[in-house]
Protein backbone atom coordinates (compact mmCIF):
# COMPACT_ATOMS: atom_id res chain seq x y z
CA UNK A 1 0.00 0.00 0.00
CA UNK A 2 0.75 3.36 -1.06
CA UNK A 3 1.69 5.60 2.37
CA UNK A 4 0.08 8.86 1.43
CA UNK A 5 -3.37 6.83 0.87
CA UNK A 6 -2.69 5.47 4.72
CA UNK A 7 -1.69 9.14 5.69
CA UNK A 8 -5.11 10.41 4.24
CA UNK A 9 -7.03 7.66 5.23
CA UNK A 10 -6.28 7.54 9.08
CA UNK A 11 -6.70 10.36 11.55
CA UNK A 12 -3.65 8.84 13.00
CA UNK A 13 -0.70 6.78 11.65
CA UNK A 14 1.82 4.91 13.66
CA UNK A 15 5.18 4.06 12.50
CA UNK A 16 8.57 3.17 13.26
CA UNK A 17 12.03 2.97 11.92
CA UNK A 18 14.93 0.29 11.44
CA UNK A 19 18.15 -0.01 10.46
CA UNK A 20 19.80 -2.58 8.77
CA UNK A 21 23.02 -4.25 10.14
CA UNK A 22 26.33 -2.85 8.57
CA UNK A 23 28.45 -6.04 9.36
CA UNK A 24 26.44 -9.17 7.68
CA UNK A 25 26.82 -11.03 10.83
CA UNK A 26 24.03 -9.23 12.28
CA UNK A 27 21.94 -9.61 9.77
CA UNK A 28 19.57 -12.24 11.52
CA UNK A 29 19.19 -9.97 14.53
CA UNK A 30 17.91 -6.88 12.51
CA UNK A 31 15.72 -9.36 10.51
CA UNK A 32 14.04 -10.80 13.81
CA UNK A 33 13.99 -7.14 15.26
CA UNK A 34 11.86 -6.09 11.92
CA UNK A 35 9.67 -9.38 12.23
CA UNK A 36 8.82 -8.65 15.94
CA UNK A 37 8.31 -4.91 14.97
CA UNK A 38 5.61 -6.12 11.91
CA UNK A 39 3.90 -7.60 14.73
CA UNK A 40 2.85 -4.78 16.36
CA UNK A 41 0.66 -3.89 13.51
CA UNK A 42 2.09 -0.58 12.78
CA UNK A 43 0.95 1.27 9.72
CA UNK A 44 4.85 1.04 7.69
CA UNK A 45 8.39 0.79 9.17
CA UNK A 46 11.22 1.98 7.23
CA UNK A 47 14.43 1.01 6.56
CA UNK A 48 17.28 3.47 6.38
CA UNK A 49 20.47 3.38 3.62
CA UNK A 50 23.68 3.83 5.61
CA UNK A 51 25.94 6.68 5.11
CA UNK A 52 27.47 6.22 1.54
CA UNK A 53 25.03 3.65 0.62
CA UNK A 54 26.62 1.13 2.38
CA UNK A 55 23.62 -0.90 3.78
CA UNK A 56 21.88 -0.51 0.26
CA UNK A 57 21.41 -4.35 -0.30
CA UNK A 58 20.25 -5.21 3.14
CA UNK A 59 17.57 -1.79 2.81
CA UNK A 60 16.20 -3.35 -0.05
CA UNK A 61 16.11 -7.24 1.93
CA UNK A 62 15.12 -5.93 5.22
CA UNK A 63 12.30 -4.06 3.53
CA UNK A 64 11.07 -6.81 1.09
CA UNK A 65 10.83 -9.16 4.54
CA UNK A 66 8.63 -6.62 6.20
CA UNK A 67 6.20 -6.71 3.35
CA UNK A 68 5.92 -10.52 3.07
CA UNK A 69 4.88 -10.00 6.79
CA UNK A 70 2.02 -8.09 5.40
CA UNK A 71 3.54 -4.71 6.60
CA UNK A 72 4.06 -1.54 4.33
CA UNK A 73 7.50 -0.89 3.86
CA UNK A 74 9.76 2.46 2.74
CA UNK A 75 12.62 2.22 1.93
CA UNK A 76 15.25 4.61 2.05
CA UNK A 77 17.59 5.82 -0.71
CA UNK A 78 20.75 8.20 -0.88
CA UNK A 79 22.36 9.82 -3.61
CA UNK A 80 25.60 9.86 -1.61
CA UNK A 81 28.33 7.84 -3.30
CA UNK A 82 26.21 6.31 -6.15
CA UNK A 83 26.58 6.36 -9.62
CA UNK A 84 23.12 7.04 -11.70
CA UNK A 85 23.34 4.07 -13.34
CA UNK A 86 23.35 2.14 -9.63
CA UNK A 87 20.46 4.43 -8.34
CA UNK A 88 18.83 3.02 -11.20
CA UNK A 89 19.57 -0.64 -10.18
CA UNK A 90 18.32 -0.10 -7.29
CA UNK A 91 15.01 1.28 -8.29
CA UNK A 92 14.33 -1.45 -10.33
CA UNK A 93 15.75 -3.89 -6.91
CA UNK A 94 12.99 -1.99 -5.08
CA UNK A 95 10.37 -2.50 -7.75
CA UNK A 96 11.23 -6.07 -8.33
CA UNK A 97 10.28 -6.37 -4.71
CA UNK A 98 7.07 -4.85 -4.57
CA UNK A 99 8.21 -2.06 -2.75
CA UNK A 100 5.96 0.69 -3.73
CA UNK A 101 6.99 3.43 -1.06
CA UNK A 102 10.64 5.29 -0.80
CA UNK A 103 12.06 8.06 1.68
CA UNK A 104 14.44 10.26 -1.09
CA UNK A 105 17.53 11.52 0.62
CA UNK A 106 20.47 13.29 0.05
CA UNK A 107 22.27 11.13 2.73
CA UNK A 108 25.06 11.81 4.77
CA UNK A 109 28.92 12.17 3.95
CA UNK A 110 31.38 9.26 4.24
CA UNK A 111 32.90 9.59 7.18
CA UNK A 112 36.21 8.55 5.62
CA UNK A 113 36.60 10.19 2.19
CA UNK A 114 39.62 10.02 -0.43
CA UNK A 115 41.12 13.63 -0.70
CA UNK A 116 39.17 15.08 -4.32
CA UNK A 117 36.36 12.46 -4.09
CA UNK A 118 33.03 13.11 -5.87
CA UNK A 119 30.78 11.76 -3.50
CA UNK A 120 27.81 12.67 -6.13
CA UNK A 121 29.28 10.84 -9.10
CA UNK A 122 25.27 10.34 -10.38
CA UNK A 123 25.16 14.50 -10.67
CA UNK A 124 22.61 14.17 -7.91
CA UNK A 125 23.45 16.48 -5.28
CA UNK A 126 20.07 16.69 -3.22
CA UNK A 127 16.75 14.45 -2.54
CA UNK A 128 14.94 16.48 -4.92
CA UNK A 129 17.18 15.38 -7.59
CA UNK A 130 15.86 11.88 -6.60
CA UNK A 131 12.06 13.21 -6.77
CA UNK A 132 11.50 12.93 -10.65
CA UNK A 133 13.24 9.85 -10.89
CA UNK A 134 11.23 7.67 -8.41
CA UNK A 135 7.69 9.48 -9.12
CA UNK A 136 8.28 7.98 -12.52
CA UNK A 137 8.96 4.90 -11.68
CA UNK A 138 5.76 4.97 -9.81
CA UNK A 139 6.91 4.84 -6.15
CA UNK A 140 5.01 6.64 -3.22
CA UNK A 141 8.08 9.49 -2.10
CA UNK A 142 8.37 10.84 1.35
CA UNK A 143 11.00 13.53 2.13
CA UNK A 144 13.19 14.40 5.45
CA UNK A 145 12.30 17.40 7.02
CA UNK A 146 14.29 19.53 10.39
CA UNK A 147 11.53 21.09 12.91
CA UNK A 148 14.55 23.18 14.14
CA UNK A 149 15.95 23.88 10.75
CA UNK A 150 18.61 21.14 8.89
CA UNK A 151 22.21 21.99 10.28
CA UNK A 152 23.88 22.82 6.85
CA UNK A 153 21.06 25.41 6.71
CA UNK A 154 22.44 29.41 6.70
CA UNK A 155 19.08 29.84 8.75
CA UNK A 156 15.42 28.39 8.98
CA UNK A 157 13.67 30.62 6.15
CA UNK A 158 16.55 29.04 3.95
CA UNK A 159 15.46 25.93 4.92
CA UNK A 160 12.05 25.81 4.60
CA UNK A 161 12.71 27.33 0.78
CA UNK A 162 14.85 24.57 -0.02
CA UNK A 163 11.97 22.28 1.86
CA UNK A 164 9.29 23.82 -0.47
CA UNK A 165 11.80 23.25 -3.84
CA UNK A 166 11.68 19.58 -2.52
CA UNK A 167 7.99 18.88 -2.29
CA UNK A 168 7.25 20.79 -5.36
CA UNK A 169 9.83 17.95 -7.04
CA UNK A 170 7.02 15.61 -6.20
CA UNK A 171 7.89 14.24 -2.60
CA UNK A 172 3.87 13.14 -0.75
CA UNK A 173 4.60 12.97 2.80
CA UNK A 174 7.35 14.39 4.90
CA UNK A 175 8.73 12.44 8.01
CA UNK A 176 10.53 15.26 10.70
CA UNK A 177 13.91 14.08 12.28
CA UNK A 178 13.89 13.56 15.64
CA UNK A 179 12.83 16.81 18.20
CA UNK A 180 12.31 16.57 21.98
CA UNK A 181 9.81 19.88 22.58
CA UNK A 182 6.90 19.98 20.90
CA UNK A 183 6.39 23.78 20.33
CA UNK A 184 9.58 23.16 18.00
CA UNK A 185 6.85 20.87 15.82
CA UNK A 186 4.06 23.35 16.03
CA UNK A 187 6.31 26.58 15.40
CA UNK A 188 7.73 24.49 11.96
CA UNK A 189 4.01 22.91 10.92
CA UNK A 190 2.74 27.18 11.14
CA UNK A 191 6.21 27.98 8.90
CA UNK A 192 4.99 25.02 6.43
CA UNK A 193 1.58 26.35 6.02
CA UNK A 194 2.89 30.09 5.54
CA UNK A 195 5.40 28.96 2.78
CA UNK A 196 2.72 26.95 0.83
CA UNK A 197 3.70 23.25 1.85
CA UNK A 198 0.46 21.14 2.45
CA UNK A 199 1.57 17.67 2.28
CA UNK A 200 1.13 15.46 5.38
CA UNK A 201 4.25 15.31 8.04
CA UNK A 202 4.59 12.35 10.57
CA UNK A 203 6.77 13.78 13.97
CA UNK A 204 9.94 11.80 14.23
CA UNK A 205 10.08 10.71 18.20
CA UNK A 206 13.19 9.44 19.49
CA UNK A 207 13.11 7.59 22.96
CA UNK A 208 15.72 8.58 25.04
CA UNK A 209 16.40 5.22 27.37
CA UNK A 210 20.12 5.97 27.50
CA UNK A 211 21.50 8.98 28.79
CA UNK A 212 24.93 9.39 26.59
CA UNK A 213 22.18 8.93 23.77
CA UNK A 214 21.70 12.73 24.23
CA UNK A 215 25.01 14.46 22.47
CA UNK A 216 25.03 12.34 19.91
CA UNK A 217 21.12 13.17 19.16
CA UNK A 218 21.94 16.85 19.21
CA UNK A 219 25.29 16.26 16.84
CA UNK A 220 22.52 14.67 14.26
CA UNK A 221 19.66 16.56 14.40
CA UNK A 222 20.35 20.46 15.97
CA UNK A 223 17.31 18.98 18.42
CA UNK A 224 16.92 21.44 21.42
CA UNK A 225 16.92 19.59 24.55
CA UNK A 226 14.54 20.84 27.76
CA UNK A 227 15.49 21.21 30.71
CA UNK A 228 13.13 18.36 31.76
CA UNK A 229 14.74 15.72 29.71
CA UNK A 230 18.14 16.71 31.06
CA UNK A 231 17.22 16.29 33.91
CA UNK A 232 15.88 13.01 33.69
CA UNK A 233 19.43 11.92 32.35
CA UNK A 234 21.04 13.47 34.92
CA UNK A 235 19.03 11.98 37.54
CA UNK A 236 18.90 8.38 36.10
CA UNK A 237 22.06 8.16 34.10
CA UNK A 238 23.66 5.51 36.24
CA UNK A 239 20.21 3.89 36.55
CA UNK A 240 19.91 1.83 33.36
CA UNK A 241 16.49 0.32 33.61
CA UNK A 242 15.00 3.62 35.30
CA UNK A 243 16.37 5.42 32.46
CA UNK A 244 14.73 3.19 29.99
CA UNK A 245 11.84 4.05 31.86
CA UNK A 246 11.91 7.39 32.15
CA UNK A 247 12.32 7.88 28.81
CA UNK A 248 9.68 5.42 27.51
CA UNK A 249 7.34 7.97 29.46
CA UNK A 250 9.17 10.89 27.94
CA UNK A 251 8.69 9.88 23.87
CA UNK A 252 4.83 9.02 25.55
CA UNK A 253 3.74 12.24 26.95
CA UNK A 254 5.87 13.79 23.47
CA UNK A 255 3.11 11.46 21.63
CA UNK A 256 -0.14 12.19 23.61
CA UNK A 257 0.69 15.68 23.37
CA UNK A 258 0.93 15.40 19.35
CA UNK A 259 -2.06 13.53 19.22
CA UNK A 260 -4.14 15.65 21.57
CA UNK A 261 -3.21 18.59 19.27
CA UNK A 262 -4.17 16.99 16.14
CA UNK A 263 -1.02 15.39 15.01
CA UNK A 264 -1.65 12.42 12.44
CA UNK A 265 1.43 11.05 12.13
CA UNK A 266 3.84 9.46 14.66
CA UNK A 267 7.27 7.74 13.69
CA UNK A 268 9.15 6.17 16.44
CA UNK A 269 12.64 5.80 15.83
CA UNK A 270 13.37 2.50 17.95
CA UNK A 271 16.66 2.15 17.35
CA UNK A 272 15.81 -1.25 16.61
CA UNK A 273 14.28 -2.23 20.20
CA UNK A 274 11.61 -3.51 19.51
CA UNK A 275 10.67 -4.10 23.53
CA UNK A 276 10.77 0.02 23.51
CA UNK A 277 8.25 0.55 20.62
CA UNK A 278 6.17 -2.10 22.27
CA UNK A 279 5.95 -0.62 25.40
CA UNK A 280 5.29 3.06 23.90
CA UNK A 281 2.44 1.42 21.81
CA UNK A 282 1.09 -0.14 25.06
CA UNK A 283 1.26 3.24 26.33
CA UNK A 284 -0.81 5.25 23.44
CA UNK A 285 -2.87 2.51 21.67
CA UNK A 286 -5.86 2.97 23.15
CA UNK A 287 -5.71 7.05 22.28
CA UNK A 288 -4.41 5.79 18.85
CA UNK A 289 -8.11 3.55 18.75
CA UNK A 290 -10.25 6.26 20.15
CA UNK A 291 -8.70 9.15 17.82
CA UNK A 292 -9.29 6.61 14.58
CA UNK A 293 -13.10 5.26 15.79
Amino acid sequence: MKIINQLNSKKVTFSFEIFPPKKQDAFDSVKNSAIELTSLNPDFISVTYGAGGTTQSNTSEIASIIQQHNTTALAHLTCVRSTKEEIEATIADLKAKKIENVLALRGDFPKEMAEGENVFPSGMTHASDLVPLLKNAGFCVGGACYPEGHPESKNRDADIENLKYKVDAGVDFLTTQMFFDNDMLYSFLYRLQSAGIHVPVCAGIMPITNANQVNRMVDLSNAYIPRKLLAICDRFRNSPEAMKQAGIAYATDQIIDLISNGVRGIHIYTMNKPEIAKAILHNVDEIISATNS
